[in-house]
């Protein structure tokens, strides 16, 4: 199914993404309550106006979302960005963010994954 938006095809439909993972969230919930609760409480807590607003903190969400790879958070995270007021400006700002984050942890771990290697190959 190819998803138009402004004239232009989309990779993906994140709406229908969204939806979807709603209903198998919700499938989680009731197999796993008192653990979906928690979380659900922690997610309210962590994104409550405070020292940050709420529009900052899911614009931190989302690029945390890219830089980790994970497609539902992306979803769920550009949906409520977009719903606290986040402009197409501030989203391509934080994506400048993400990217950077995305490969410096790369060479950080990289960097381990070397040494790792020279330690297991040391044959002393």
């Amino acid at each position: 199914m190819e998803v138009l938006i402004r004239g232009k095809a989309m990779h993906k439909d994140w709406n229908a993404m969204a939806s979807e993972l709603s209903s198998a969230i919700k499938e989680v919930r009731l197999g796993s309550p008192e653990v979906t609760k928690a979380f659900s409480a922690m997610a309210k807590a962590a994104t409550e106006d405070g020292v940050l607003n709420t529009k900052t903190k899911e614009l931190i969400a989302l690029a945390i979302s890219v830089a980790i790879r994970c497609d539902g958070c992306v979803a769920f995270h550009s949906q409520a960005a977009v719903k606290h007021g986040a402009t197409r400006e501030e989203v391509m700002e934080v994506m400048g963010m993400a990217l950077y984050m995305g490969a410096g942890p790369s060479l950080m771990y990289a960097a381990q994954a070397v040494e790792a290697f020279d330690q297991f190959s040391c044959k002393d």
